[in-house]
């Protein structure tokens, strides 16, 4: 059966499709006695108004553009939340996947096409550059990295403060010799590897730092190269949780004990930390209230007018579970 159509109601009531479109959008001009008969006919015929052609016929689409990377569980989960953040705000979020084939600018291109009116980059790879010019086209709020707001908003978590909090629970545990395994090229990585470093020189404590990466490899080769060395620190920092379970993986086949022998911290709080064979210490980036800051900084712009760039800088949170520990007496 055909859906009704404006033309329908307008045929019923006996009025005109202007008369209609106007009293459905509750805007003043007909008559009383015209807006009951068109209330009566749209009633009756179970007319619904197409919400995306009248959005577009004011050249609003509500939408709001977010690449991500579905193989990366935390921005995954980051991506959820806004979808969340937006729903409760009355918008809709049009999501698209980086891939090898189909990387970050690409997406971007696609979700413009899309006619977005807003990206949420989740911890973009782009240059600096590239972001500010983008921000001259559209909207933009970049989630989760470190960078001057040059015409967009930064929603972000103080790494570095982060990387800190563990340092200070390994230390109030005991531990002197902590390793970090840092996440390699990734924008991230320099804020975490300062804030270990940082932490660490406070603390006074002996540190290595080995390059890692964001995936479970980078911190397997990572914790091989510790084993190698034949003199492993009583502790571990990762820059992400998928790192660190590459870390738990390579020392519990190799006979190691987490956390009788090792403590492993991670960071992120991703699903992966939180499974029941896992129960990963790490640090939360509060996901949730990073995608409610996200949002609402798109909508002061798009809904608001503001024209101003932020930056909402949030405070991560220590979440003990697990593989962290007293050392073992040497």
């Amino acid at each position: 059966m055909r859906r009704p159509r404006l033309e329908d109601v307008a045929a019923d009531a006996g009025v005109s499709t202007a008369s209609v479109s106007l009293v459905l959008r509750g805007i003043a001009g007909p008559s009383a006695e015209t807006r009951e008969r068109v209330l009566e006919a749209a009633t009756r015929l179970g007319y619904r108004a197409d919400r995306t052609a009248s959005l577009l016929a004011r050249r609003r689409t509500h939408l709001l553009g977010v690449p991500v990377v579905l193989r990366d569980a935390f921005r995954s989960e980051l991506a959820e939340e806004v979808q969340v953040a937006a729903d409760a705000r009355g918008y809709t979020v049009a999501l698209s996947a980086i891939t090898p084939v189909h990387d970050e600018a690409r997406v971007v291109e696609t979700l413009l096409d899309l006619r977005c009116e807003a990206l949420l980059l989740l911890s973009p790879e782009l240059p600096a550059q590239a972001l500010a010019e983008l921000a001259e086209r559209v909207t933009l709020v970049v989630v989760g990295r470190r960078v001057d707001p040059a015409g967009f908003d930064v929603v972000r978590a103080a790494d570095d403060e982060g990387v800190g909090q563990a340092v200070d629970h390994l230390v109030a545990l005991g531990h002197r010799r902590i390793a970090h395994v840092d996440g390699g090229d990734l924008q991230m990585a320099a804020d975490r590897r300062a804030g270990f470093l940082s932490a660490a020189a406070r603390h006074g404590i002996a540190t290595t730092v080995l390059r890692g990466g964001h995936e479970e490899a980078a911190g397997a080769a990572a914790a091989r190269r510790m084993l190698d060395a034949g003199d492993l620190p009583t502790a571990v920092v990762t820059a992400n949780d998928r790192s660190a379970i590459g870390v738990l993986d390579v020392l519990l086949r190799a006979g190691v004990r987490v956390p009788q022998d090792v403590s492993v911290v991670g960071y992120d709080d991703g699903e992966l930390a939180r499974l029941a064979h896992v129960r990963l210490t790490t640090v939360s980036q509060e996901a949730a209230v990073q995608a409610r800051g996200s949002v609402a900084a798109a909508l002061e712009r798009l809904d608001e007018g503001r024209t101003d760039p932020t930056e909402q800088v949030i405070l991560p949170r220590l979440v003990v579970r697990g593989t962290t520990s007293r050392p073992p007496a040497r």
